[in-house]
């Protein structure tokens, strides 16, 4: 009989231990959960720097950027001219303007592209409404039609 109680008391006591070492803040369990920041823009001639166009041509920038994996998806749309050359520009320049940084794979509406991993400092950039979109054409090789991108 006291074998037995000895035995019961160790078998408790090493369900103690078990039960202790088995806390759920030992050992969390970390799921990293992406967060995408949706990034969008009109694109028109009134929106074109240094100095507006009269164009009448329109279009929209919509991109979906991981900022996890640092990759961006995108979509431009356009209708009411012919461009000669699109991309993004990031703004470095007091007049709002920028060098283009990243070209679009196509110029036909709507155009559809995906970035590779981009740099901290450009996702940065994105976010923060460093960037615009803009459409050059013949009539205008400075830029036809631009938006800037903001964070919705």
């Amino acid at each position: 009989m006291k074998k037995s109680k000895i035995l019961s008391v160790a078998a408790l006591l090493a369900l103690g231990l078990i039960g202790s070492s088995c806390s759920k803040s030992d050992n969390p369990v970390t799921l990293s959960t992406p967060t995408v920041a949706v990034l969008t823009a009109t694109i028109n001639g009134a929106n074109e720097k240094p100095t507006s166009t009269t164009s009448t041509a329109v279009g929209s920038f919509v991109g979906n950027l991981n900022t996890t994996t640092r990759v961006m998806s995108y979509t431009v749309t356009y209708s009411g001219l012919t461009p000669t050359a699109g991309h993004l520009h990031r703004i470095n320049a007091t007049n709002g303007t920028g060098q283009v940084d990243i070209t679009f794979p196509s110029l036909t509406s709507p155009i559809i592209g995906t970035t590779s991993a981009l740099a901290q400092s450009k996702v940065d950039s994105l976010v923060g409404g460093f960037y615009y979109a803009n459409l050059h054409t013949t009539a205008y090789p400075g830029g036809e039609i631009r938006g800037d991108i903001k964070k919705n």
